[in-house]
């Protein structure tokens, strides 16, 4: 069987595919792989664009892992299996009356791949995925199956929960969350000067703010997403025309058509990036809580996220679009901008400061090198961190200058996974052997 991620960038060939059905089999795997002197991972569903989580000798299947697995109201925490896909995760809490506090725009990822990978929304009082997590159950290279908590291996917690895969075979995950609540969403397109002269000023009055700028335009679309202090039977979501109509059919199928097509015109891009800035118009929306966060995506993209400090965010994006100004690059995706606040995650990339978060994208046709190694630089220059799952060229060195418990975590690998039975080339690379 041959492993692809969701972009097709990257792919591997394990000699061995095992779905397994309980932490016993997950275990018995692992042990195996130990005695052989091999790897062993836990695949998602492949939505990480770095090769983070591609099997070299033994992979392993989620899919009989998955689903809620109890709720406790009066802790406000729910757990579930470690293979469920968060679309599934928020549908069920949904069920339940509850919600996370934030999430991403894309909710394909299972549970575990989501969280240790770092994946992230904006806003609000925790951004990351991984900072709503209060616990886990994961199994060791050892073979040892640890339950992590506040008050049990809280190390281990403090470490697993944004752990690259690298400290076990996460089995199930306990998050903190909330009663389900309303966002209202106010969409506006507007100038690069208006959006980038208010940015401090929407981020401080909305509870989530997120914004697109199209290369090679004066244009911005930005988000606001405020909570409501009312009932969730209130909310008033657009028309089911209008969202096949803005989110489907324009968002999807037809930029999709035009972002092909444009990679055999790049010419062209500039007026077509002008013109779809044009053609945006305001929206106001309310709907729970994950049905504003989410959108679907099903144009196949290559990306690059990294977060500065959030006080540079607004410089590194003005150095971005001079570099791409003075460049013969033509790029027909948004540039995507999101905040994050500090959280206590060691490796997190938002650990012990706010963040301002860049992502550049491609059709994943479309050459993406080239513009990836034009704002690397800038990113790096101004201390950015990568995203654990997205296009970048750092390694091992790097981080431990961007991460001041990146010793504490490379300790927690020795502690967890000495035979580095978790190993695969990625890891190598950016935690070294």
């Amino acid at each position: 069987m041959r492993w692809t991620n969701w972009s097709r960038l990257e792919s591997a060939s394990p000699e061995r595919v095992v779905a397994p059905t309980s932490v016993d089999e997950v275990v018995a795997e692992v042990t195996r792989a130990r005695d052989a002197g091999r790897t062993v991972k836990m695949v998602g569903t492949g939505h990480s664009f770095t090769s983070i989580s591609a099997p070299e000798h033994t992979m392993l299947t989620p899919w009989s892992l998955t689903g809620i697995l109890s709720v406790d109201r009066e802790a406000m925490t729910v757990t579930a299996a470690s293979g469920t896909r968060l679309k599934h995760f928020n549908a069920g809490l949904e069920s339940l009356g509850l919600s996370l506090h934030n999430m991403g725009d894309i909710a394909e990822q299972t549970l575990a791949g989501a969280i240790s990978t770092g994946t992230h929304g904006t806003g609000g009082v925790a951004a990351g995925l991984a900072a709503q997590v209060v616990g886990l159950e994961l199994v060791t290279g050892t073979g040892e199956v640890l339950r992590a908590t506040a008050d049990e291996n809280p190390d281990v917690l403090e470490m697993a929960r944004v752990g690259l895969g690298a400290l076990g075979v996460i089995t199930t995950i306990t998050f903190a969350v909330e009663p389900l609540f309303l966002l209202e969403a106010v969409e506006e397109p507007m100038t690069w000067d208006r959006a980038t002269g208010s940015f401090d000023e929407m981020t401080a009055e909305a509870h989530h703010v997120d914004m697109y700028w199209f290369p090679h335009t004066d244009r911005m679309l930005t988000k606001r997403n405020t909570r409501l202090d009312a009932p969730v039977d209130e909310a008033a979501p657009v028309s089911a025309f209008r969202h096949w109509l803005d989110d489907d059919f324009l968002s999807n199928t037809v930029f999709g058509l035009e972002t092909a097509v444009l990679n055999r015109l790049p010419r062209a891009i500039p007026r077509a990036n002008a013109l779809a800035a044009k053609m945006l118009s305001p929206r106001t929306y309310s709907d729970v809580a994950h049905r504003v966060f989410v959108t679907e995506r099903r144009v196949v993209f290559r990306e690059m996220e990294y977060a500065v400090p959030r006080e540079a965010g607004l410089t590194a994006l003005r150095e971005v679009r001079a570099a791409l100004d003075a460049s013969a690059l033509a790029i027909s995706f948004p540039v995507e901008i999101r905040v994050a606040p500090a959280d206590d995650i060691p490796l997190s990339t938002a650990s012990g400061r706010d963040s301002f978060y860049l992502a550049f994208h491609t059709h994943r046709r479309a050459e993406h090198a080239a513009y990836f190694a034009l704002v690397e630089p800038i990113m790096r220059a101004h201390g950015g961190r990568p995203h654990w799952g997205k296009i970048h060229t750092r390694d091992s060195l790097a981080f431990a200058e961007l991460y001041p418990r990146f010793g504490d975590f490379l300790a927690m690998r020795d502690r967890l996974d000495p035979d580095r039975v978790f190993a695969n080339p990625y890891l190598r690379r950016v935690l070294g052997d």
